[in-house]
């Protein structure tokens, strides 16, 4: 028909112009995964545990808040720098708030923030991804892929040894966590360098692809580099959080 688009153009179209379904749902996940969880558990922590829990602990819940809330956001909103900014920040409230319930300030602020930016990055370059391929549905598969990478942390977290160590060095959420203990808990300025450069080596690789989409070829890229970089954090474990 005249001056109908062609179904090469639809299709190229529709991952950024196709609304988002039920954006408020999606925001409210957003909120609980990257805000209201977190902050539960660390007030609840805090409770149990003392104003000092486990550098292991508290990696983790900020893992899970920096994910939440820059993979999802991202995913919601279709732009990287929504899930950046909102991951940052929630990460760095976080981390305020566990200080101001007694935590030990971190031994150099600039590795803490140098930690929570890179790890933002790249869970939001993940959002945006699925912003970019999956058009409004990608929101579901960022939250997805949140609660099975924290499903897994948590389970780590609960049954030390239970879960192999392979499969752990495999998640970004694990990278994020180590990166945080010891940019908190270390008695130095030590920095968790293989986690870190795992983090920034997936964000670039992730924002190729979505740069790069609808052409399928840089997934494996993408997926070359996930596993070399699995790989370095496996032979380059983190120094150990005194």
């Amino acid at each position: 028909m005249e001056g109908a688009p062609s179904k090469a153009s639809v299709m190229k179209s529709l991952p950024d112009n196709q609304p988002v379904m039920w954006p408020w749902l999606a925001w409210s996940f957003v909120a609980v995964t990257g805000i209201v969880a977190p902050v539960a558990a660390l007030l609840l922590l805090s409770d149990a545990l003392g104003p000092e829990p486990p550098a292991a602990i508290i990696g983790s819940v900020l893992a899970v808040s920096l994910m939440g809330a820059g993979i999802i956001a991202a995913a919601t909103s279709g732009r990287l720098w929504v899930g950046l900014a909102l991951a940052i920040l929630a990460g760095s409230g976080l981390i305020f708030l566990a200080q101001a319930l007694g935590m030990p300030a971190g031994p150099n602020p600039l590795w803490i923030g140098l930690a929570v930016c890179i790890a933002s990055l790249s869970f939001a370059a993940r959002g945006a991804l699925f912003a970019r391929s999956a058009g409004g549905k990608g929101w579901w598969i960022a939250l997805f892929v949140v609660a099975g990478e924290a499903a897994i942390l948590l389970t780590a977290l609960a049954r030390p040894g239970e879960l192999p160590e392979w499969l752990l060095v495999l998640l970004p959420a694990q990278w994020t966590s180590t990166a945080v203990q010891v940019a908190l808990f270390s008695g130095s300025a030590r920095i968790a360098r293989a986690a870190l450069i795992a983090l920034a080596g997936t964000a670039a690789a992730t924002l190729l692809v979505a740069t790069l989409w609808p052409r399928r070829w840089p997934y494996l890229i993408m997926f070359t580099t996930w596993l070399a970089l699995s790989a370095l954090v496996w032979h380059w474990p983190a120094p150990p959080v005194s």
